[in-house]
């Protein structure tokens, strides 16, 4: 192992079994290793890119120091951590995805900026840091050196412990200074007499709105992580009873098996929600059991290896056919995700595909009887139809499942589309169990349907059409799969 640092002091635990280490256990764990570095690697796919977002946050601010951490891991039980995801700007802007990471862009003479990685290089072998520290490379598998980085990423990678010092020096020049706030509270410490909120809040809006338009390298993850997603939903679907109850939890566990083979992970908590628990929007808890007769309402997204995922919802009749009511409720909200989609173009505005969708399901909800002798204009104009509809139809996608969040509105929800910006269409109806205001057998109905769509030149293109939408099409599928 090659660029050896010096070791924090070993930290044991308190009731661990081990004290100390001989001096011959020592000098044996400092001899008989290979060099594995690594001298034929070839930059990332996405170097490219990444060059070139972090030279448009560059002419943004220059003159300025920019600082963007990847993040600290968070302790889920004592001394073990919840599983690391960093920060989507770092991912963005670098392309990795390490913990306790630090880009830097230091303002340079020219206006520009100088971009420096702060990393964590290999343990060392010579202080017994990487079998000693229970976060050496024994313990949590092998690093980068920073010149592997280097090569991989496409700029120059420094030693992250390094960072503090390095950061003090370069705020001493007097630069206005911009920091991604909340994590890395230490980053935060360091250059906290020369820190403003404004300024911070005002650097992560316009980060996140770097990302509202995708380009070709995150089009294509987003268009393998909708495939992946349509292959989990077909794993789901092979283990769902058509005569005996399915644990929610089994349908969860399915979907991640897929997750985790094709990809990262699942990009955000699975919902699998069975019954009347389709009609709880964010119902993450799985813990019912999918019925014969009941609705399956299951969202899931496959998260690629570089954090890009697909977020798609479909609901499916658990027998393989819907029941009439079933079927009357679901063609009603597949008729809004028609008009949604059918909005969503270059040129038109962002919130087009809301307004299409949901009128549509005010003038079903009305012809239904809900709402007595008003029009469905005025069911409308009163927001009426929300007590069943909820949300709004959808939002940005990306590295983030609600991608952008933090952009400016005006270029977002109150701007216009532009071709390579990705969202979701996902208009529902949820009539709520205890719900007094609708006859009895619509209770505990909740249907969704979510696709994932690009905006192109020409008009959309869904990116998760591999799995049927209309209902005759989804039993058609259903029956398909399970033989």
């Amino acid at each position: 192992m090659s660029e050896a640092q010096p070791a924090d002091a070993v930290k044991y635990r308190k009731n661990g079994l081990t004290r100390g280490v001989t001096d011959e256990l020592a000098a044996s764990m400092t001899q008989g290793w290979a060099d594995t570095e690594r001298r034929d690697l070839e930059p990332i796919a996405q170097a490219a890119h990444t060059a070139r977002r972090r030279a448009a946050l560059s002419a943004a601010y220059p003159g300025e120091l920019l600082v963007v951490p990847s993040g600290n891991p968070k302790v889920r039980a004592n001394d073990t951590d919840y599983p690391f995801r960093p920060s989507s700007d770092y991912v963005y802007l670098t392309g990795d995805q390490s913990q306790d990471a630090v880009l830097v862009l230091e303002p340079t003479s020219a206006s520009g900026h100088e971009a420096v990685l702060y990393l964590r290089g290999r343990s060392s072998l010579t202080n017994g840091e990487f079998w000693l520290d229970n976060h050496g490379e024994l313990w949590d598998g092998r690093r980068n050196s920073l010149t592997e980085s280097e090569r991989l990423l496409g700029l120059p990678c420094r030693d992250v412990r390094g960072v503090h010092d390095d950061l003090r020096a370069a705020a001493a020049g007097g630069a206005p200074v911009r920091v991604l706030r909340r994590h890395d509270a230490a980053l935060e410490r360091t250059l906290a007499d020369r820190l403003d909120a404004e300024r911070d809040a005002e650097f992560e809006v316009f980060l996140s709105g770097l990302r509202l338009v995708k380009d070709e390298f995150e089009i294509a993850e987003l268009r393998f992580a909708c495939d992946a997603t349509a292959r989990g939903f077909e794993d789901v679907v092979r283990v769902l009873g058509t005569d005996s109850a399915t644990p929610e939890r089994l349908i969860e566990g399915t979907f991640f098996v897929r997750a985790r083979i094709e990809g990262n992970d699942v990009g955000y908590s699975t919902i699998a929600a069975a019954g009347p628990h389709a009609t709880t929007l964010h119902w993450v808890r799985n813990t019912g059991h999918a019925q014969p007769g009941d609705l399956l309402l299951l969202d899931a997204g496959v998260e690629t290896n570089e954090l890009y995922t697909a977020d798609v919802t479909r609901t499916l009749p658990v027998s393989g056919r819907f029941t009439d009511l079933q079927r009357k409720v679901y063609d009603a909200v597949y008729a809004a995700q028609e008009a949604g989609i059918a909005a969503v173009k270059p040129g038109g505005q962002f919130r087009d595909f809301h307004h299409a969708a949901q009128r549509v399901l005010a003038e079903h909800l009305t012809a239904w009887g809900l709402f007595g002798d008003l029009s469905a204009d005025k069911v409308y104009e009163l927001g009426l139809h929300r007590r069943f509809t909820l949300a709004g139809t959808g939002h940005m996608l990306g590295i983030d499942v609600h991608d952008c969040a933090h952009s400016r509105t005006e270029e977002h929800v109150d701007g216009p589309l532009v071709a390579g910006m990705v969202l979701t269409v996902e208009p529902g109806i949820y009539f709520q169990e205890n719900d007094l205001t609708v006859p009895e057998e619509y209770r505990g109905i909740g249907v969704r349907i979510e696709d994932d769509i690009l905006v192109t030149e020409e008009g959309n293109e869904n990116l998760s059409a591999a799995l049927p939408r209309r209902s005759d099409e989804v039993e058609a599928w259903l029956a398909r799969l399970r033989g």
